[in-house]
């Protein structure tokens, strides 16, 4: 179907030109030459979208529509083509990518202004877009790991875009290296993949797990492995410290890479392998547990962080951890619903902190913040959309796909709903206090940023505004059931096709437990916003300096010291042992290599006298030769 290679192709065309062409042309028209190739992708995934509504029935357990280019690899009987595919799951993605990556590019127009390296910026945007519909859209593993690397690439490009700042080179290296780690992990997957189905495509692999030709131990590896991919592309516990340190990259690129797409990718991989971890229940529980741990750290350690970003960025680690433990119940169609409605509103959450940072020209502090709402009311009101969205403020996206996700966990695990209930508060809590002392009160900072606040321009507003809407009406894409019976879950049955039986065995819980379920997060709600508004604003306090905290306060500001420790175990001895074979190397073994230089020197000397191009010698050399070849074969 040419229509999936158009949507794949066009971002690489902008790479391309922006790349190769932009740099001699002015910046309007890279930046939107750049922005219209993936609204043209866009373009095409909704029709795509349209194509694959009800009325077109996908074939049982096969993509609706299918491409295929050429021979990716071939070796010995396995063969992979360079093969993409359409289907519900797809689909959606793909909504998602073009989309609001379609939104941020607009937005980096503006934000990325009088850059030196603005054409470099389009084309690194352009690049992990394609990267990343290369990921969702390929038809089996090669592709998919494929698009995975590619991400990758492109998140350390951008995330040290501004590389003459060390810091940031050193942000985006440990982003790199981590992501490797838990690479390491999805490759050894399909290399258990490859060796057991002697395939690489998703419906043999699919369909010999279908037919038991896998066993259970050969299964749970794969899960395990593949989820140890996703712990480094989705920073769960222990690979998640990358993602704040990428905050250093430019805002847009926190919003595309750290907020809606890249980190979602091991979301994407559970989802799409919902087969396989149906079949391992080990795995299943270590996704859990990992998540909720993951979703309750992050959580803990964002109530007392002061850079606007960081705060959103442990929220980001502290959401992906929720749709992991979706993802550990079984609940796929919850976990891809909070993946939806949590690309808008963080997406929305870290362009309106772009916005700030932007009007406040450079300042990421909040402390040094406060009564921003009064110059730019546009970023206020958006703001305050995407925390309400966030912190589960009811008819919002964030509230009902929040409440999908606690109500299947509530019937399987209450223990793990009490502390993910926990984790839903603490999010009020530092939401509601980013937002608070960011845009309420007096303004704390200099009266040189004072001069300098304004609303920022159109091309930075208009996206906010956009993905506040999407906020906003979000969770309509699949209403609990309890409020317009099973058939409005539209999101759910949208699903159907590709999740096959593993939502059906999902226990729901019934109308009253439901409505119960919901009064509580209500309350939940309730409480962060009432707590933070007595602190921040009937107290007018505003947050301690790092000097001045202590005990827990101080742990939570120092993210209970996980950067350190790895530091520490890591960095130290792995630089300890390089500086010991530097010594060694300067010492034993290049002593070792004099003398070998020595000897070799000495014996040239040797044979130079020797082959000194004199013929009486050369003749003298060839009697002694003849005489002891008379003298061999006598003896003999």
């Amino acid at each position: 179907m040419g229509m999936l290679f158009v949507i794949l192709l066009s971002p690489l065309i902008g790479f391309l030109f922006s790349g190769i062409i932009g740099k001699y042309l002015p910046e309007k028209i890279t930046g939107w030459i750049s922005s219209l190739s993936i609204l043209v992708s866009f373009i095409f995934s909704l029709q795509v979208f349209l194509d694959l509504m009800p009325n077109v029935a996908e074939p049982a357990g096969g993509p609706a529509f299918e491409a295929i280019g050429f021979t990716f690899l071939s070796v010995g009987d396995v063969f992979v083509d360079f093969a993409i595919q359409a289907d519900r799951l797809t689909s959606l993605m793909m909504l998602v990518i073009t989309g609001i990556g379609f939104l941020i590019h607009l937005y980096s127009i503006s934000y990325m202004h009088g850059d030196k390296g603005f054409y470099k910026f389009f084309a690194y945007l352009n690049l992990f877009v394609f990267n990343m519909l290369v990921l969702v859209m390929g038809s089996n593993f090669l592709m998919l790991f494929f698009g995975w690397e590619g991400v990758g690439l492109c998140s350390y490009l951008l995330i040290g875009f501004w590389y003459r700042n060390a810091e940031y080179g050193k942000a985006a290296r440990k982003a790199f290296i981590m992501n490797r780690i838990g690479d390491l992990g999805l490759l050894v997957g399909l290399f258990l993949v490859i060796s057991s189905c002697k395939s690489l495509n998703y419906s043999d692999v699919f369909a010999a797990a279908k037919s038991g030709s896998l066993s259970t131990e050969m299964v749970t590896a794969i899960c395990i492995s593949f989820f140890i991919g996703a712990m480094g592309k989705s920073a769960q516990i222990p690979l998640y410290t990358w993602l704040p340190d990428a905050m250093a990259g430019p805002t847009p690129v926190s919003a595309l890479i750290h907020a809606a797409t890249m980190v979602t990718a091991g979301v994407y991989l559970v989802v799409r392998c919902n087969v396989l971890f149906e079949m391992a229940p080990a795995a299943q529980q270590l996704i859990l547990w990992i998540g909720l741990s993951t979703s309750i750290l992050a959580a803990l350690i964002g109530l007392k962080q002061n850079d606007i970003k960081k705060v959103l960025a442990y929220s980001t680690v502290s959401q992906l951890g929720l749709m992991f433990i979706a993802l550990g119940v079984g609940a796929y169609s919850a976990a891809m619903f909070h993946l939806i409605t949590h690309a808008f509103f963080k997406a929305l959450l870290f362009l309106g902190s772009g916005s700030v940072i932007h009007g406040m020209g450079g300042e990421q502090d909040i402390r040094k913040m406060g009564g921003l709402k009064s110059y730019m009311p546009v970023t206020y009101y958006t703001f305050l959309i995407g925390t309400l969205a966030i912190s589960g403020m009811p008819l919002f996206s964030g509230f009902f796909s929040k409440d999908e996700i606690l109500a299947t966990v509530f019937t399987q695990q209450p223990v793990v709903w009490f502390l993910a209930v926990v984790s839903a508060l603490i999010t009020g809590v530092y939401m509601f206090r980013v937002f608070l002392v960011t845009f309420m009160g007096g303004f704390r900072g200099t009266e040189t940023q004072k001069h300098h606040l304004h609303e920022s321009p159109a091309l930075i507003t208009v996206p906010l505004i956009i993905l506040a809407i999407l906020s906003l009406v979000g969770g309509l894409l699949n209403l609990p059931e309890l409020f317009t019976h099973d058939h409005a879950q539209w999101l759910k049955h949208w699903l159907s096709p590709v999740l096959g039986n593993a939502q059906d065995a999902l226990h729901h819980p019934s109308h009253s437990t439901e409505w119960m379920l919901m009064g509580i997060a209500v309350s939940v709600f309730i409480a962060a916003f009432l707590y933070t508004r007595n602190k921040y604003i009937s107290h007018a306090s505003v947050p301690e300096e790092d000097a001045e905290m202590t005990g827990a306060a101080k742990w939570s500001a120092h993210k209970f010291y996980v950067d350190e420790l790895y530091d520490k175990v890591f960095v130290r001895s792995t630089e300890r042992l390089g500086s010991t074979m530097d010594k060694a190397d300067g010492g034993i073994f290049a002593g070792l290599m004099g003398w070998v230089s020595s000897g070799i020197s000495y014996m040239s000397g040797l044979f130079s006298k020797v082959q000194n191009g004199r013929i009486q010698y050369y003749l003298l050399y060839m009697v002694i030769g003849v005489i002891l070849m008379l003298v061999i074969n006598i003896f003999k």
